[in-house]
């Protein structure tokens, strides 16, 4: 028994340096990492710009330095709320209004910079392990069960990227965890009250994440299949508090049928083994991040190149490693079946494979790589980490077998420091894969840098906005835009062309009578040099 209470000691003492050692991940070098595109939306987000509007700013600014451009997204005293909202309504209707408004009071409160802008995702992030141990509390009944759950997703590697990036994919994990918990507890209690802030709890995750949407067909599925298809009172109460919450989205949802054009880029097509390559890598990033094994980028996603085919090969460790994170996924998976309650994993299953699978379907059928964007299933992976803490959590406290038990404790060890690794070594680089287009962007800012008096000139606004943020305060940019080519301005020892479309590398070369020099591929950088 002695013995017995002084390992539950030291596992709760273990579990507690995993969980500061997760926190301080989440802040360490927090605005080192590139300030990438979609971070630079946004910004102009929080703003209140369109698109449209950035460009027209800058096409009547001509040539600015980067300072005079960072200027243009501070808060404007003649923008508020409203229009933040309206921008988003107009330009980008798919991405929801609850944490751009929320991020922009908080700029408001503690300034515009980059650290300020990512902590709030970082500090949102924290209330993760809250709600994921008060989730098993109320699936498994078990205290350690949850204590190992915050254990996974604090050295999460994919969870630890999104709280230091400032986008809406931290706030959409909290909330799933929210309308999960809500809508337990309302199956368990079915008192109106639980029913209402079920309803209030979907609303906030559908204004926060249009994915909260496949979250909320998969609570669906699981009361329609815990209820066995029969019109119970427990059903009636949930489509009835579907139909509220759906009602109070509907306002925006109609935005989105009206305004939203796609996304193209996520509809190209992939080859098949690539998809196969990128979920496979995908699974992975729950506990490891196989960019530690490489410096160059995994891929990108705008041109479908697989950029990192070497990590993959069998002469590495790489597809090992990932092998066997595949097995105890797996493996967790048949536990969980053959051991949990049957409602318990219906609703980790239907949490776990209604997202993925909602965007494997159209990829497989009509062509597209959005099931290959990891962001897009942080259900998923909230999911998987809920069917291991299981395992774990049941294993790590059975003592029958003490050949089993000593293994379950290598694994959990192992598993937890595959995240460690991953977590420490991309806590010290500037870029990672999560920064796709923008990944070689810090080296394209050094040779730059490296030069006295350089002017950039690009067809993209927001790429010369988010390349800004590693240039020198006094390094001048000229936005053009198509099919206008500038007569480039005298005074300057290096013109440089930062991701130009072609007609614009034809005109200048036409009529500077020059030629552009390609500086750095990957990166799209080019310089304009007489001939």
């Amino acid at each position: 028994m002695f013995q017995k209470k002084l390992y539950f000691t030291w596992l709760k003492i273990f579990i507690a340096i995993i969980l500061v050692l997760g926190i301080c991940f989440r802040f360490i070098n927090i605005d080192r990492k590139v300030y990438w595109y979609d971070e630079t939306i946004t910004s102009l987000r929080i703003v209140s710009y369109t698109r449209g509007e950035f460009d027209d700013l800058l096409l009547n600014a001509g040539s600015i330095t980067v300072e005079k451009l960072q200027q243009y997204q501070d808060i404007n005293p003649d923008k508020n709320t409203i229009n933040l909202i309206g921008s988003l309504a107009r330009d980008n209707p798919e991405h929801l209004p609850i944490y751009f408004v929320l991020l922009r009071w908080w700029v408001k409160l503690f300034g515009n910079s980059v650290t300020v802008i990512r902590n709030f995702s970082a500090i949102t992030s924290l209330l993760i392990f809250p709600c994921i141990y008060w989730l098993c509390r109320e699936l498994f009944g078990k205290s350690l069960v949850g204590w190992i759950a915050i254990s996974l997703t604090a050295v999460s590697p994919i969870l630890v990227l999104y709280a230091q990036e400032a986008r809406a994919y931290t706030l959409f994990s909290v909330v799933v965890l929210l309308s999960s918990i809500a809508l337990l507890r309302a199956m368990r209690i079915n008192t109106k009250r639980t029913w209402q802030i079920y309803i209030a709890s979907l609303i906030f995750a559908l204004y926060t994440h249009l994915f909260s949407v496949l979250v909320a067909f998969g609570h669906g599925l699981y009361v329609i299949l815990t209820e066995k298809f029969k019109l119970t009172q427990k059903l009636k109460a949930y489509l009835l508090a579907s139909f509220y919450g759906f009602l109070g989205f509907l306002p925006w949802l109609i935005l989105i049928i009206t305004h939203f054009d796609g996304i193209n880029w996520v509809s190209k097509n992939l080859p098949f083994l690539d998809l196969l390559k990128r979920w496979f890598i995908n699974l992975g990033f729950t506990f490891i991040d196989i960019q530690i094994g490489s410096p160059e980028r995994l891929f990108d996603v705008k041109k479908l190149v697989f950029d990192n085919n070497a990590l993959l090969q069998l002469n590495t460790i790489w597809p090992y490693i990932l092998g066997l994170v595949l097995v105890l996924i797996v493996y967790s998976i048949y536990f969980l079946l053959k051991n949990a309650p049957q409602q318990v994993n219906i609703f980790i299953l239907t949490l776990m494979a209604v997202t993925p699978i909602s965007l494997i379907i159209p990829d497989l059928i009509s062509g597209g790589q959005r099931s290959t964007i990891p962001r897009y299933s942080i259900p998923a992976y909230l999911g998987i980490q809920l069917s291991v803490a299981y395992l774990l959590g049941t294993k790590l406290t059975n003592f029958t077998n003490q050949i089993q038990h000593k293994f379950w404790q290598i694994v959990t060890v192992a598993v937890i420091s595959l995240g460690i690794i991953s977590c420490g070594i991309s806590s010290q680089a500037e870029t990672w894969w999560n920064k796709y287009s923008s990944y070689y962007d810090a080296q394209v800012a050094r040779i730059i840098n490296q030069t006295d008096q350089p002017l950039i000139i690009s067809n993209h606004s927001a790429r010369l906005a988010t390349l800004g943020y590693m240039l020198r305060p006094d390094v001048k940019v000229l936005f053009i835009e198509q099919p206008e080519i500038p007569k480039v301005p005298e005074g300057f020892t290096d013109i440089f062309v930062f991701r130009p479309e072609w007609s614009l590398i034809s005109g200048l070369e036409t009529q500077e009578n020059s030629q552009l020099e390609l500086v750095h591929n990957p990166g799209e950088l080019w310089i304009l040099t007489k001939k």
